[in-house]
C-alpha cells in the first residue's frame, strides 16, 4: 500500500485502536475557499430572484401641470410649461397625453405594472385647454385581445398551383408591347 500513497499529501495518523486515520496534509486552504464560493453562490443566486423595477415614461410635476389654466393656456403655451407629449390623440388631435408606468420583474415571472399614472390635457377646435385630467392605475380597464386569424382565402393551394394557374393569365403581347 505505500507505492499507492503520496507521502507529502497524506499522512497516516494512529489513533486509540491498532488501525489508521489517513487525513489530508494540503495547504489547509481548500474548507474555506469552498465556504467562500458556496457563499458567493448564494448571494448571487439570491440577487437573481429579487425584484427589478423599472420606470417608463413621463408625467409632468403637479406643480407644472397646476400652472396650466383651462381657458387661458393654448398648445403653444403648455408646451413650454410641461413640454410635448409624447403621444395625442388618435383620430383627432384635441388632446395631449403623459404617461408614466412602473414595471416590477421577479425572477421567471412575468413582468407586472404595479403604478401607472397618465395625464391628458383636453384642447377645443381654437387650441385652447378645456380640462387637465389625470388617471392611475386603478381607472384602468383590462382588454381582452381576440385571436382571430383572418382567413387568407388559398386554403390548402401551394405555390405551385398558384404559379401553374397564372400562367393562363398571362397575355406575352401585351408584356412585350409594355400594356398593362
Amino acid at each position: 500500500m505505500r507505492g499507492l500513497v503520496r507521502r507529502d499529501i497524506l499522512t497516516r495518523i494512529p489513533t486509540s485502536r491498532t488501525r489508521c486515520v489517513t487525513r489530508h496534509m494540503g495547504s489547509g486552504l481548500g474548507a474555506p475557499l469552498r465556504r467562500c464560493f458556496g457563499g458567493l453562490a448564494l448571494a448571487l443566486a439570491m440577487v437573481g430572484c429579487s425584484a427589478t423595477v423599472n420606470n417608463h415614461g413621463f408625467v409632468p410635476p403637479e406643480e407644472e401641470l397646476s400652472a396650466i389654466l383651462p381657458g387661458v393656456d393654448t398648445r403653444d403655451s403648455v408646451a413650454l410649461t410641461v413640454g410635448e407629449p409624447s403621444a395625442t390623440g388618435v383620430i383627432e388631435d384635441n388632446a395631449w397625453f403623459y404617461s408614466a408606468y412602473q414595471v416590477r420583474s421577479f425572477a421567471y415571472r412575468a413582468p407586472e405594472i404595479v403604478d401607472r399614472d397618465i395625464v391628458a390635457i383636453a384642447f377645443d377646435e381654437e387650441g385652447v385647454v378645456e380640462a387637465v385630467e389625470r388617471y392611475g392605475l386603478e381607472d384602468g380597464r383590462f382588454v381582452q385581445l381576440s385571436r382571430r386569424v383572418t382567413d387568407n382565402g388559398i386554403g390548402d393551394v401551394t405555390l405551385l398551383t398558384q404559379i401553374i394557374r397564372n400562367f393562363g393569365r398571362i397575355n406575352v403581347g401585351d408584356a412585350i408591347n409594355g400594356n398593362n
